[in-house]
């Protein structure tokens, strides 16, 4: 007991470890993203932690199998290279003990990861689903920047405003029109004050006070000069029918009720993602015994490759079971089947079984 409880500590502390340092990575290069489509105005910054709120469980399901598979391998190379796997082999803890430690290990963390991939994850991906549609009705006007142009929601006009005051009204707007029949004629509006006012319908229209309207054609001086008091402009088309969600965003109980080639192929990629981690303990288990001289990281690099070719397949056989080129009934579970096999014969390279069936291989060649 002592022995398992210390092993499955060196491995946590691992795992934890590099959950964080992953996390922390991916979680940065999508602040720094979403900042961006923040300051182009393409999303209210209001919602900026509210998008990385929820990307945080998305990615937590991806990152999850990755820092359980590096987190054995770098746990499990530290004690060969100190030796203590040899005094413990001396002791009669074999390498089949070890794996059964780690499997027990390997189901909680499936479990924790099933309930992220199939409620949580679908749940934030729900949820931003909703906040980008809120931010795409908003159409850049709720995130206005002063001093800097900006295209209308229906992307005939430009318009630049000067300042925002107190009460959400514009100063000192600027707004540049082209005729769509007539692209040589073109329309100047600038005014003193000006507001945003939203119709039933989803309409948004900008009322100008106190302004001059400059129009005429390219390069010519003859332009018409008109003053008004009050003008107004439709900056946005009425809100479009919200568009037919991805599988992605459907719950998992909604996936189960779609009979679709999407769904299910969206269905076994949420059960492939936890289903994998006893699969990478059978892979990372093996290939964590190194020789003390070859240091913790001797057989770190075949063993990333072993985990992306693993990933890979997944995703090209959720690609290819999209496209209805495979029956759903083989669909990711082969690559599971592969990898099932690798982690047996890792395992068996040393053990009896193993090397008599080398043997015997051997003879028959």
């Amino acid at each position: 007991m002592l022995i398992f409880r210390y092993l499955l500590k060196e491995t946590l502390k691992s795992q934890v470890a590099i959950f964080l340092i992953l996390m922390a990575i991916f979680i940065t290069l999508r602040f720094v993203k979403v900042l961006g489509d923040a300051s182009e105005g393409d999303i209210p910054a209001s919602l900026v932690i509210g998008f990385l709120s929820l990307y945080a469980p998305i990615l937590a399901s991806l990152v999850i199998p990755i820092s359980a598979f590096l987190g054995i391998m770098m746990a499990y190379g530290r004690l060969y290279v100190d030796s203590e796997m040899t005094v413990m082999r001396a002791c009669g803890i074999s390498e089949w003990y070890v794996t059964r430690v780690m499997l027990f290990l390997s189901v909680l963390i499936m479990i924790f990861t099933g309930f992220v991939t199939l409620y949580l994850a679908p749940t934030a991906a729900q949820s931003e689903y909703n906040l980008r549609e809120q931010a795409k009705a908003e159409a850049g006007f709720s995130a206005i920047i002063p001093g800097r142009f900006q295209e209308t929601g229906n992307q005939e006009a430009m318009i630049f405003v000067h300042d925002v005051g107190s009460d959400d009204s514009l100063q000192k707007v600027f707004l540049a029109q082209q005729q769509a029949n007539d692209e040589a004629q073109v329309r100047v509006v600038y005014a003193q004050r000006g507001t945003i006012s939203k119709e039933a319908d989803g309409t948004r229209q900008l009322i100008l006070n106190n302004g001059n309207q400059y129009e005429g054609e390219h390069r010519r001086r003859d332009f018409r000069v008109v003053n008004f008091d009050e003008y107004q402009v439709q900056i946005d088309d009425p809100e479009q029918q919200v568009s037919r969600k991805k599988v992605s965003v459907l719950s998992t109980a909604e996936l189960l009720q779609d009979n679709s080639i999407e769904a299910m192929a969206e269905l076994q990629w949420r059960i492939a993602i936890p289903l994998s981690i006893p699969f990478l303990v059978l892979i990372a288990v093996p290939l964590s015994a190194v020789d003390p001289r070859q240091g913790r990281f001797g057989k770190m690099f075949p063993a990333i490759l072993l985990y992306l070719g693993y990933f890979m397949l997944l995703l090209a056989s959720r690609r290819v079971l999209e496209d209805g080129k495979i029956p759903v009934q083989l669909g990711l579970w082969w690559v599971h089947g592969i990898m099932l096999m690798i982690g047996i014969t890792l395992l068996s390279r040393d053990r009896k079984f193993g090397t008599e069936l080398r043997a015997k291989l051997w003879r028959k060649t």
